[in-house]
């Protein structure tokens, strides 16, 4: 058969090639990462034998990278955004002028033009998120107060990315390159249109950060519960896809934002549901898989004979990355009164650079910015930086416990304020977060509870009852069930108690008991009033609801009938005794 295997053919040779790599990585004492560099590589246009598709190999990497940052998104609240606001937005911007800075001052001395030196000096300060959470996530930092700082540092950089991406084309004339590439005319560019072009980016990235944190929160849970009650796996792990990938190309279509950027605040709002923790179990085996094709696609950029062309820009951009912006990172938290370990942390995770980089590159070439020669530096410095990255982490950490038991005094003393004062919000946004996934498991247990029924049946089903459950409430004397109507649901008393008027007596049940169940059971009228008693709460689960849950799960339908039945046989042998008919 004559079909096209693009797709299929690279996921194939890159997952294999990566998970041999990554495997002789692993055994010779490096970071898995380096073997799907390695494989990608292998695999790329500059290297003999199989050449898979770059482009087919960028954009499912992109989907790696939105995956990753939506499950970032789903562990970091806007509460923790807003905690870390005083290193982590005045540390990117100036890190991000130091660092530009710097490397405009290399391509000065190579004699580049000034447009290349500052797509050059961004591409340089601009740190990898993949590969950054890679590193927390070996060192279990991820949720440390120095991961959280680090990944709030990387937000705001992605911001100012976002901002410089908009700004090139329409300053390409002036930096010397050409208008091929701008979305719109170059020509006679002025202060007053780089002015509008600023303010119309900054009102697109704030209108999307806006409507993310204030309507998001309303209606992606929503949205999440009505899926979630349809008691579909397969659905719920589908509609977080959805709605993960869906914010991410709609933050870019409609206002411009990065995919990374916009999956980000994607998780931020999910984060907000009681069902953020299902999301991100299921989305995890996905953002793995992909997250491998990240590197596999850095390294098929990768053309080896610029280490023998140019050796010496790369080295220098390589001294920058890992030398200069470890230098400027940790000097502006040091600066700022934050501790020497954050200092150490953030300095260390930060000597990279990755994804924006290539974004970056790739778009002052098309503006004749950049020559070719620029951007193949960039991308060895990249995967020289991205592979060097995780054993120079950890000499930082290594210099960071030598720094604090060399000078106890001054590690200890040194920002402890404001260490105490980041640590005290963290600490309470987690508690908070930790309170509400504390009342959901509550919630649970007190259901397996009151009902032991519900114990049979796994976590997610019982999660799916509380969002098939309809709250319903009533006052002593009042009528629940009256005889003759059709069944609606079935009820489950939370608290109180209720009778239920027989023709031959009243039997009473209370907290922890059920009725109304023989009605859905037989399709017919109710054949009993049921009157509360005291104040009751219910949990009501209606006909619909009742059939589609007890047809995914028999032994519980099962167990019901058979309560049922002994109701049944209860009201004949009632029947027998007083002769009167039974209870419904």
């Amino acid at each position: 058969m004559n079909h096209e295997v693009g797709l299929i053919a690279t996921v194939a040779i890159s997952f294999v090639f990566s998970a041999v790599f990554g495997y002789l990585a692993d055994r010779i004492r490096l970071p898995p990462l380096v073997g799907y560099l390695v494989a990608g590589i292998v695999i790329g246009h500059f290297t003999p034998g199989f050449v898979a598709d770059s482009d087919l190999a960028g954009q499912l990497a992109e989907m790696g990278v939105i995956l990753l940052m939506f499950g970032v998104g789903l562990h970091f609240s806007t509460s923790d955004l807003l905690a870390v606001r005083g290193i982590a937005v005045p540390g990117a911007i100036i890190q991000i002028i130091l660092a530009t800075l710097l490397g405009a001052g290399l391509c000065w001395m190579w004699g580049w033009s000034l447009g290349a030196g500052v797509v050059f000096g961004l591409s340089l300060s601009v740190a990898s998120t993949v590969v950054l959470l890679k590193t927390l996530e070996e060192h279990n930092l991820v949720d440390a107060v120095e991961g959280r700082v680090a990944v709030g540092w990387l937000i705001v950089e992605d911001l100012a990315t976002v901002l410089a991406l908009v700004l090139l084309p329409a300053l390409a004339e002036a930096l010397g390159g050409h208008a091929e590439g701008a979305v719109g005319p170059v020509a006679n560019v002025d202060g007053m249109q780089i002015g509008l072009t600023v303010g119309l980016t900054l009102i697109k990235v704030i209108a999307f950060a806006i409507i993310a944190i204030v309507l998001g929160p309303r209606v992606v849970p929503w949205l999440l519960t009505v899926i979630a009650r349809t008691g579909s796996r397969e659905l719920f792990t589908l509609s977080v896809l959805a709605i993960a990938l869906g914010i991410a190309f709609g933050a870019t279509a409609i206002f411009g934002v990065s995919f990374a950027l916009g999956a980000f605040f994607a998780g931020v709002v999910m984060s907000e549901s009681n069902l953020s923790h299902r999301a991100a179990a299921d989305s995890l085996p996905l953002q793995n898989a992909f997250s491998v094709l990240f590197f596999v696609s850095v390294g098929m950029l990768f053309d080896p004979t610029i280490l023998v062309r140019n050796p010496v820009a790369v080295i220098g951009a390589l001294a920058l990355i890992i030398v200069g912006k470890s230098i400027i990172s940790f000097c502006i938290v040091f600066l700022l009164r934050y501790p020497i370990g954050l200092s150490f942390t953030v300095a260390g995770g930060l000597a990279q650079i990755g994804e924006f980089s290539f974004i970056l590159a790739s778009l002052g070439v098309s503006l004749g910015l950049l020559p070719r020669e620029g951007q193949d530096v960039i991308l060895a410095a990249a995967i020289l930086s991205i592979t060097v990255n995780p054993p120079f982490f950890m000499a930082m950490e290594a210099m960071r416990k030598r720094f604090c038991a060399k000078w106890p005094a001054l590690s200890e003393s040194h920002g402890r304020r404001r260490q105490e004062a980041l640590v005290l919000e963290l600490e309470n946004n987690r508690i908070a977060s930790e309170e509400r996934d504390r009342q959901h498991q509550l919630e649970i247990q007190q259901l397996t509870e009151t009902f032991p029924m519900f114990a049979e049946v796994d976590e997610h089903s019982q999660e799916e009852l509380l969002l098939l459950f309809r709250p319903k409430s009533a006052s002593p004397g009042e009528r629940v069930v009256r005889v003759g109507d059709r069944g609606d649901g079935m009820y489950f008393i939370a608290s109180g108690a209720v009778e239920v008027q027989l023709e031959n007596g009243a039997v009473r049940l209370s907290a922890g008991s059920f009725f109304g169940e023989m009605a859905l059971l037989t399709g017919g009228r109710r054949t009993a009033d049921v009157v509360a008693v005291d104040f009751c709460q219910f949990l009501v689960l209606e006909r619909r609801d009742f059939n589609i849950f007890m047809a995914r799960h028999p032994a519980l339908r099962a167990a019901v009938s058979d309560l049922a039945r002994e109701r049944s046989e209860m009201n004949v042998a009632r029947q027998m005794n007083t002769g009167t008919t039974g209870q419904g």
